[in-house]
């Protein structure tokens, strides 16, 4: 057992390391993406509206200490919390300078009672210099690159847009793991036309990698992406609930065991949700994941 559950989770690593819950304060450091500023594509991947799949994270016009310490006053009201980890979330946050990334990734870390910091980026965004500054950034903190990855077939990487294939990947997750920097994946569920087999293999694929994390999400569309216009000209099979729990339960089942869970399920916004309803329930999605775990894992 991990804690309270049958699967190495977040909440259960984070207690063991730091000795409490740990709370994440999700940052918009203003960053944009080289799939939408025309370097790659102007498009964006097909799935990501408008404020870069972070749709609960502070004010951009904020700086990076109000937005934490908005967030820290939060969670206060509700526990007694004491540690903190940064996440920089929206769009690509390792597209710019060394230079301007380590002094941001620093400005974050003096914050009070910040213990870590989590990155999300794309494989392709990160150079020599980039992975130099996190190796630095490596030897002084708890530091995650959260990668999103959604799948590791390259038919449909090219359907949604990512733009990049899976040798990018393979590299520069190489590179990281040789200076032994935590890599969190993201993987998307029901991805257009994939089945839960095609999705299963992209577990197996990551579960052979041994990477540090992973994040599993169940596609949803929102009405102000792309996937919303593809979706109405060219409707494919949305998973209902009891589908997409069922594929959780066997993913765990073959997924390195040494692999830290850090979600199980996507949080999307209501008001710009289209389908599936269901995805809003998320007690109500983890409770049924959970219980499922328990009768099967």
């Amino acid at each position: 057992m991990y804690g309270d559950k049958k699967y190495n989770n977040l909440n259960y690593y984070l207690r063991e390391k730091f000795g409490e819950k740990v709370y994440k304060l999700s940052i918009d450091a203003g960053f944009t993406c080289p799939n939408r500023d025309g370097k790659i594509s102007t498009k964006g991947c097909i799935f990501c509206n408008e404020r870069g799949a972070g749709d609960f994270t502070g004010n951009r016009g904020d700086s990076i200490y109000k937005q934490a310490k908005d967030q820290i006053e939060m969670i206060k009201k509700k526990s007694d919390a004491k540690k903190y980890i940064i996440y920089f979330q929206n769009f690509t946050n390792t597209y710019d300078t060394p230079e301007k990334l380590e002094e941001l990734y620093n400005t974050a870390l003096r914050i009070e009672n910040v213990v870590g910091i989590s990155i999300a980026t794309r494989a392709d965004c990160l150079s020599d210099g980039v992975i130099d500054i996190l190796r630095k950034l490596n030897d002084k903190t708890e530091l995650w690159i959260e990668i999103g990855l959604q799948t590791v077939n390259d038919i449909t990487a090219v359907k949604i847009n990512r733009g990049y294939n899976l040798d990018i990947f393979e590299k520069r997750y190489n590179e990281l793991k040789k200076y032994n920097i935590k890599v969190v994946i993201h993987l998307i569920a029901n991805l257009l036309e994939e089945t839960k087999y095609d999705f299963l293999k992209s577990i197996e694929y990551i579960s052979s990698k041994k990477v540090f994390g992973l994040k599993i999400h169940m596609l949803y569309i929102t009405k102000d992406s792309p996937l919303f216009k593809y979706y109405t000209e060219k409707p494919f099979y949305i998973m209902n609930m009891n589908e997409y729990s069922d594929l959780i339960v066997e993913s765990l089942k073959i997924l390195d065991k040494e692999i830290v869970i850090h979600r199980l399920t996507g949080d999307p916004n209501q008001e710009n949700l289209f389908l599936p309803e269901w995805t809003l329930n998320k007690k109500g999605v983890l409770n049924l994941i959970n219980k499922k775990i328990n009768q099967y894992l």
